[in-house]
């Protein structure tokens, strides 16, 4: 194996989370910050959050619901 290649190991690297929790794991930063964690991500939490990014749901209902109406219309106009 070749020297000197490698980062440095840290076995005492701080990780933060946004949520306060803070805790110690080995890494080659000797400190990283997170979003999320175990104490505060929905899967360990059993929480159900909805995450609604930019209006995705509301863009996704419009699109499928033009889909139906423009399926519609043709039925409309043989009758």
């Amino acid at each position: 194996m070749k020297e000197k290649i490698h980062p440095k190991y840290y076995p005492d690297a701080q990780v933060l989370c946004s949520c306060g929790n803070s805790f110690t794991t080995g890494s080659t930063k000797k400190s990283m910050r997170v979003e999320l964690c175990a104490k505060c991500h929905p899967f360990f939490t059993g929480e159900r959050r909805l995450l609604d990014t930019a209006g995705r749901v509301e863009r996704f209902k419009r699109r499928y619901e033009t889909k139906d109406k423009a399926e519609a219309k043709p039925e409309a106009k043989k009758e």
